[in-house]
């Protein structure tokens, strides 16, 4: 048998590192038990000493997740990691992954270290998270950019020290695949002890090449790669889960190793990531993109007719693509409505979460005949962002324009429990709408992206309006989904204006 590639998921961490893509704990509850699902081995749930926020986050993700490891990030301090451990008490696998800098610029810049300070702390660090769990993984920073002599001291000391598993970052994308490659075998052949840890590494998208790097040091012998789907996180990004693991699959005639995971999964998390953060999925995205197997020319059209593996490597039934299914009407019941959100991973705690959520669905059902999977996926993610403790609420919106009028919008809002009314022009209905909001809310932020993209087809399909706000530098992302554009807008909108109204204050770690 060949060896088991394992696949790290790190979405609920470093994806939630993109700006304006900071998720609940609700919204990473969901994504974790799609991520077990798909039968991701590690799920990196979060920092839990960011904030009480995140520490509530991991603490759920830990005691949700029974058939994956459950992860916590911890700076190489033991204040960190004694709150990671706490926030993994309830896992049935848990992992504290600690990490320090070890490259000349960030011990010198960053953390006015010297390189013999660096090696005792990491050690000092496993050795605490040792105290804990018998699984510990550890990260020097930046390694791409580390003197690769220090790198293997460093990781001989947190090996004997404990570590199963040493993971190399790319923590800037500044790796280069043959380089990088080349810096793993080193590594595995250098390390005295290497034979006792597992290789893992985590590799950043600045030149692109995320994947790429990733599965030169597979096939170099990492076994472990920490990815998130759809690419998401830090600046560029990170290595997309679903391209290295059907480059692994696809390519199994190369690969000395396999993924254990259920790649029909695959698209339905994808689509889960993007509604839930806002960041949609580009056409022509591998895998997960809407034209990822999709054929215009004339002669590619021919060759699949003819052939599938003309113009096909994969299949597009095996990462999850098929047509929308409709699940659900107009008549359906309460019980229906439950059965099949707990098919797409979705459970309520409370009995009145699901009535609200069941009311939209009525509402929604009354708007559009054919009610999809996409669907009821956007309208829990609205229902869980229009909290009870929401301080700005829509009331009602009226817009109108046309080809000979000035676009008009009438707002009512709630703010803090009290009515506002304001009308503005604009000159379109959301550019109306929006500065109605601004004229009750009077924010002061930017507006730095307006995406809108229909959830499913068909002219009454559902908008998802996507915004992006700078308030003095902290960047929140809003979204929200209707049959009709201009309030989806609006409330997405909304929706990032009560982020901005209710700032947290989160540490931010890299790796």
């Amino acid at each position: 048998m060949k060896e088991r590639l394992i696949i790290f998921d790190t979405t609920l961490r470093d994806g939630e590192q993109s700006p304006g893509a900071s998720m609940n704990r609700d919204e990473k509850l969901r994504i974790a038990k799609a991520l077990e699902k798909m039968r991701v081995d590690v799920i990196e749930a979060g920092f839990p000493i960011a904030s009480p926020g995140d520490f509530d986050a991991v603490q759920s993700v830990a005691a949700a997740v029974k058939e994956s490891t459950v992860c916590g990030l911890a700076r190489a301090l033991d204040k960190d990691i004694d709150v990671a451990a706490d926030a993994l008490k309830k896992a049935k696998s848990a992992r504290i992954h600690t990490f320090i800098a070890t490259s000349p610029i960030h011990m010198e810049k960053k953390l006015r270290m010297t390189p013999e300070q660096v090696l005792e702390q990491a050690v000092r660090a496993v050795k605490r998270a040792r105290q804990y769990s018998d699984d510990v993984e550890f990260s020097p920073e930046d390694a791409g950019r580390s003197n690769s002599d220090f790198l293997c001291r460093v990781l001989e000391a947190v090996i004997d020290a404990g570590a199963k598993t040493v993971n190399i970052p790319d923590t800037v994308g500044y790796s280069f695949p043959h380089h990088f490659g080349a810096l793993i075998k080193e590594l595995i052949e250098r390390v005295p002890n290497a034979d006792k840890a597992i290789f893992s590494v985590h590799c950043h998208n600045d030149l692109g090449l995320a994947v790429g790097n990733s599965l030169s040091a597979v096939l170099n012998g990492a076994r472990q790669v920490e990815c998130t789907i759809n690419g998401l996180g830090e600046r560029a990004g990170n290595a997309a889960l679903e391209e290295v693991v059907m480059a692994v699959r696809t390519r199994q005639d190369i690969f000395p190793c396999d993924v254990g995971l259920d790649a029909t999964q695959i698209v339905k998390c994808s689509r889960l990531v993007s509604n839930i953060t806002g960041f949609p999925v580009q056409p022509n995205k591998a895998i997960v993109g809407a034209n990822a197997f999709a054929h215009e020319s004339g002669i590619h059209q021919d060759g699949v007719l003819k052939s599938r593996e003309t113009y096909e490597i994969m299949r597009a039934e095996d990462v999850g693509w098929r047509a929308n299914r409709m699940v659900l009407g107009k008549h359906s019941g309460r019980n229906a409505f439950r059965t099949r959100l707990k098919e797409l991973n979705v459970e309520f705690e409370r009995e009145e979460d699901l009535n609200a959520a069941f009311v939209r669905f009525k509402e929604l059902a009354d708007k559009k005949h054919e009610i999809y999977d996409e669907d009821l996926q956007a309208l829990v993610t609205d229902t869980t962002h229009n909290a009870a403790n929401d301080r700005i609420k829509l009331l009602s919106l009226k817009v109108s324009c046309g080809t000979d009028v000035t676009p008009h919008a009438a707002v009512s809002l709630a703010l803090d429990g009290q009515e506002k009314h304001i009308t503005a022009n604009g000159s379109g209905p959301v550019d109306a709408t929006f500065k109605g909001i601004e004229g009750i809310i009077n924010s002061g932020c930017v507006l730095q992206l307006y995406s809108v993209n229909a959830i499913t087809t068909g002219t009454d399909s559902q908008g998802e309006v996507t915004v992006r706000v700078d308030k003095d530098g902290r960047i929140v992302n809003g979204q929200g989904a209707d049959t009709d554009i201009v309030i989806a807008s609006a409330k997405a909108y909304i929706n990032a204006l009560n982020k901005v109204l209710d700032p947290v204050v989160r540490a931010h770690p890299q790796v």
